[in-house]
């Protein structure tokens, strides 16, 4: 069970960094400006995309697309769980003090931005034959192609 979830937990945590760093780069950069706080906070989703390409690539190359999915989406809901509900804490604020539907935006935001970035990451290791399926395919057509031993007549 380790091996399933030490991954999801690293993948989870890692996430979860970048969107406690871009917080305290508002909190102690970016002061009251309202267009420099939202700017960061749009680098931030974009990095957690960013990240999720190398990401999704890396573990789509060992496993097969489902657990992929599974892995990776449990990973990202997790940390955007983290994200929405102890992220504002970095920030000095509570997770609902500016509202409920904030909270819900910022759910869907993360997750939207994570599941491009592994879409991306999993359509490029499809387009260079790296992935899972490709490669059992490659090594099935290696050991059909040979031509079976001949039988020895007397």
């Amino acid at each position: 069970m380790k091996e399933r979830l030490l991954p999801i937990g690293l993948v989870a945590g890692g996430l979860f960094l970048v969107n406690v760093v871009a917080r305290l780069v508002v909190r102690f950069g970016a002061g009251d400006d309202d267009a420099k706080q939202i700017t960061i906070g749009l680098w931030a989703l974009i990095a957690v995309g960013a990240v999720m390409i190398p990401v999704a690539f890396w573990y789509g190359r060992k496993h097969p697309m489902v657990r992929v999915i599974g892995e990776l989406g449990l990973a990202v809901v997790v940390a955007c769980l983290l994200a929405v509900l102890i992220g504002p804490f970095v920030s000095g604020v509570g997770p609902f003090s500016n509202g409920a539907g904030l909270v819900f935006r910022q759910f869907f935001y993360f997750v939207g931005l994570s599941a491009i970035g592994a879409v991306i990451g999993l359509l490029l290791l499809m387009t260079t034959g790296l992935d899972h399926r490709s490669q059992s395919w490659k090594r099935y057509i290696e050991r059909s192609g040979t031509k079976p031993r001949k039988a020895v007549r007397r």
